[in-house]
């Protein structure tokens, strides 16, 4: 029979408690020891037979903790020597011995004791071990080439272990790890996982010094190119004063003083452009601050500051607009033409209201905003806000960020190239929010009388003025706009058409203009009622017009395949009688 092994038994030593260094076995170090508490725990060791237990404790932020807050793996350690420095502080030079288990603390005053238990640790070598070994020497040599706080000590130290529970003790040791993940190593009782793990940590370490000096050697490389362009720049500059040449960055300077001076901008906005040309003159044209600051600038004289056109509040001219080019929609033309009436008789002093159309898809809201831009005469532009979810999107990008840009409120002004365009907020319901803001709420300022005529864009950084924008929005339905954001809106509904109102809207706009696309030009086919009453019940289910004008569009392509092959359009053409929710033959 084979001899029972002996169980190990509970030993009391002296604690050392750190929150700042985890001291691994076979490995000597150095910590600095403050506290008087543990001064007298090393004093005690000193007296007895040098011996100490090194443990960590979790809460590292705290200067009180409690056993409780202690790890239960620490180190049995040596103390090789001690120094007392002025200030009262001993360096204290330790030697770790074994991992042990901290069973319990005895006491706490005068110093910590703990009772503790020896873990034992296989000493059985594999070969997938070896090779786990020589692959962490291998990265070991590679990280000492290009780190500075690793040395050819460590590798001798690694290179000397006597085992891989050693090996990854030292090379655990010299990576000089957090604390919590030298503390996992520490707990780490099998020396092939431990060693496996050590080998992840260095291998990641080894990546990060090389992203490291990568980065060190671009900066370098980047400053050292600066300061010799800055050289070169110095020296051109004094031979085109010699030749009495123009330096092209001084022309560029010069005009864009030149468009800021005639860009029309308000005296504040004005300072503001020329502190920023002030700026960028003194800055190398080759630096990534200077292109930010011509982009502002380029943004500051393209953005309309004054230019206007003349408003056409003819109410007869109006109405011939809107008629020619919508049938029905009387509430909305009538709305419209008061609203250029009371703006004829108040001078154009009038606020413009924030129109909203509401109604379903295809009952015409988009081109009606074009046909009220032709009515007054104004430049048209639109916003499409379905699917924006960024706040940044209405208000501008800072230009901390790198491809800052303004919102699409001051593109779309700058497109229009006027202060008073007639401007329409597409989808409004179909705006969205998330962890980037509420673009919903960034419109509020946007669309307020009482605070557009100074909007604030983030890009711009000056106020701009949005009180001579006539805004009209359009929405499917008004549930999902949040309600401040609707009580600044006029609501102007759009139910539908009924069957009457499509048929006109299909004599008078759908056919022309399907006959025009599918290449039939003035062979237009001739409708009657019938075949579209016939159309409008059986083929099309919808409030506007967009799936009739498709149904009408699939009649006009095969009367163009039949002119294509030869023949002539009918004279009259009635759709086949079909099952309903098909489409015409």
């Amino acid at each position: 029979m084979s001899p029972r092994r002996r169980k190990p038994s509970l030993q009391q030593f002296p604690m050392l408690v750190r929150r700042d260094v985890v001291v691994f076995p076979r490995v000597m170090g150095q910590v600095m020891v403050f506290r008087p508490i543990f001064q007298r725990a090393v004093d005690e060791a000193m007296a007895g037979d040098r011996q100490i237990v090194v443990v960590g404790r979790r809460n590292r932020e705290e200067r009180d903790f409690t056993p409780e807050d202690l790890y239960t793996v620490g180190t049995l350690a040596t103390v090789n020597r001690v120094m007392r420095l002025p200030d009262g502080t001993a360096s204290v030079v330790l030697e770790g011995f074994r991992r042990v288990s901290i069973e319990s603390v005895m006491e706490t005053d005068p110093f910590y004791r703990g009772s503790v238990l020896a873990l034992e640790e296989s000493s059985k070598e594999t070969m997938e071990a070896e090779a786990t070994r020589r692959a962490v020497l291998e990265l070991l040599g590679e990280a000492i080439k290009t780190s500075h706080h690793l040395g050819e000590e460590d590798y001798i130290a690694a290179l000397n272990a006597a085992n891989s529970g050693e090996v990854a003790d030292q090379v655990a040791n010299s990576l000089q790890l957090p604390v919590e993940e030298a503390q996992e190593v520490l707990e780490l009782l099998d020396p092939d996982a431990r060693l496996e793990h050590v080998h992840r940590l260095l291998a990641r370490e080894l990546e990060v010094l090389r992203l490291q000096n990568r980065m060190q050697s671009a900066v370098q490389e980047e400053v050292e190119k600066t300061q010799r362009e800055h050289i070169l720049r110095e020296h051109l500059r004094m031979i085109q004063d010699q030749l009495k040449d123009v330096d092209p960055t001084h022309k560029e300077a010069n005009d864009l003083n030149t468009r800021i001076e005639q860009a029309g901008m308000p005296e504040a906005v004005k300072d503001k452009a020329l502190e920023e040309m002030n700026r960028l003159s003194m800055i190398p044209s080759m630096s990534p601050e200077s292109s930010v600051l011509r982009n502002y600038l380029d943004w500051m004289v393209s953005l309309p500051w004054n230019a206007s056109t003349e408003d056409n509040l003819d109410t007869v001219h109006a109405a011939k607009v809107l008629d020619k080019n919508h049938y029905g929609l009387r509430n909305v033309k009538q709305r419209l033409l008061e609203f250029m009436a009371v703006r004829k008789l108040s001078a154009g002093k009038l606020r413009s209201p924030v129109l909203c159309l509401v109604g379903p898809p295809g009952v015409g809201k988009t081109s009606l905003g074009r046909s009220i831009a032709e009515a007054l005469g104004r430049v048209f532009v639109r916003v499409s806000l379905g699917g924006v979810r960024d706040e940044a999107e209405v208000r501008g990008h800072r230009r901390t960020y790198v491809g800052a840009l303004p919102g699409r409120i001051v593109q779309a002004m700058k497109t229009a190239g006027v202060v008073n365009p007639v401007f329409m907020l597409d989808e409004l319901d179909k705006m969205g929010s998330d962890f980037r803001g509420d673009p919903s709420s960034a419109l509020l300022e946007v669309l307020d009388p009482e605070q557009n005529h100074a909007f604030s864009d983030h890009y711009l950084e000056v106020p701009y003025d949005l009180s001579k924008v006539l805004f009209i929005a359009t929405a499917n339905v008004l549930d999902p706009v949040i309600p401040a954001l609707r009580d600044r809106l006029e609501v102007l509904e759009l139910p539908g058409y009924t069957e009457d109102e499509k048929i006109h809207i299909a004599k008078q706009f759908l056919a022309p203009k399907q006959s025009e696309e599918n290449g039939l030009g003035d062979r237009r086919v001739p409708w009657s009622e019938e075949p579209l009453l016939h159309l409008i019940r059986g083929y099309t289910h919808e409030a506007g017009v967009r799936n009739l004008e498709r149904e009408i569009g699939g009649v006009y392509r095969k009367v163009a395949k039949t002119v294509a092959d030869g023949g002539h359009p009918p004279a009259r053409r009635t759709p086949h009688k079909q099952t309903p929710g098909h489409g015409p033959r």
